[in-house]
């Protein structure tokens, strides 16, 4: 039998004009993912994914619902392969992706859900008015200090994204995060990166968006997980309904513990890894964490074949 694997869903910042060409190419069954996702969202997804323009894709509530179309397709073709799935978890919008293929969540649900997640967060903060930087080689604990001390004086920033311990992610109003950042500097962080997005994800600026999201994922059903479903809000594996829901909602406002979701995986006794979709960010976190894992990423049919037999080798 394959080896206990844990599935892992990219997200946003994984797009690339092109994604999920060659898949569809050849994969009826990924084909119909994105035909199915056009025909929800009432454009043509399939067309921004494999030709862009890259302006548009990067929209957020584009980008939102291409990546999980292309992970949920890249599932499609990987199941009948007879994987091992004991646990899955996604980066943020992935956790959708992550749920779609536990079966917790219809696949047409979760593409509506992530575009008007995408709007309504685009839409919680004026653009220009927020920002998000990542603190490279910085202790998580001291990032945090950072961000009571600047917001103090500046406003509201927050640890968004707890990646890794040597990468916190910052956001916040733009003018605190900046000040963050070079406060961050100053304490020794290696290194501090300006990130190109549209608004502070994951802070309590997107208040707005995640009171505007709760009534839609209270409208739509959940089941329970078919395995487990470790999830960014508390890194902890959910296996219920009612408790996936309830993370998805706080998810909008609240920190991406995905260090700690990597960490709960291993010591669940679970080595090996598989992200599907674009990209390889998750893998790359994975392997850091632990050189010994088996981490492999795929987002065509050659890749996973490749990725399968490094698993299974």
């Amino acid at each position: 039998m394959p080896p206990p694997l844990a599935l892992l869903f990219p997200g946003q910042g994984s797009q690339a004009v092109g994604m999920g060409k060659a898949l569809c190419e050849r994969v009826p069954a990924a084909r119909a993912a994105f035909e199915t996702a056009s025909e929800v969202l009432g454009f043509d997804l399939m067309r921004l994914c494999f030709d862009g323009p890259e302006e548009e894709l990067r929209r957020t509530a584009v980008t939102q619902p291409a990546i999980l179309t292309h992970s949920v397709a890249m599932y499609r073709l990987a199941a009948p392969r007879g994987l091992n799935v004991a646990v899955a978890a996604g980066h943020s919008l992935g956790e959708y992706s992550a749920l779609v293929t536990a079966g917790a969540l219809d696949f047409a649900d979760a593409v509506r859900l992530v575009h008007l997640r995408g709007r309504f967060m685009q839409e919680a903060v004026p653009e220009g008015e927020g920002a998000m930087a990542a603190v490279l080689g910085l202790d998580p604990e001291r990032v945090e200090q950072v961000c009571r001390d600047t917001a103090a004086r500046h406003g509201v920033v927050e640890t968004a994204n707890y990646n890794s311990r040597e990468q916190v992610v910052l956001a916040g109003a733009t003018a605190a995060v900046e000040a963050a950042a070079a406060l961050a500097k100053e304490w020794g962080a290696k290194r501090v990166v300006m990130l190109p997005v549209s608004a502070p994800f994951h802070c309590s600026l997107m208040r707005p968006a995640m009171e505007r999201l709760v009534p839609e994922l209270d409208a739509v059903e959940f089941r329970d997980p078919s395995w487990p479903v470790v999830v960014n809000v508390s890194g902890r594996p959910l296996t219920a309904a009612a408790e996936v829901r309830q993370a998805l909602k706080e998810q909008v406002c609240a920190a991406v513990r995905w260090d700690a979701s990597l960490r709960r995986i291993l010591a669940d006794g679970v080595k090996a890894f598989l992200e599907l979709g674009p990209g390889s960010v998750l893998t790359q976190l994975a392997r850091r964490l632990d050189r010994a894992l088996r981490c492999q990423a795929a987002g065509d049919p050659e890749g996973l074949e490749r990725a399968l037999a490094a698993l299974q080798g």
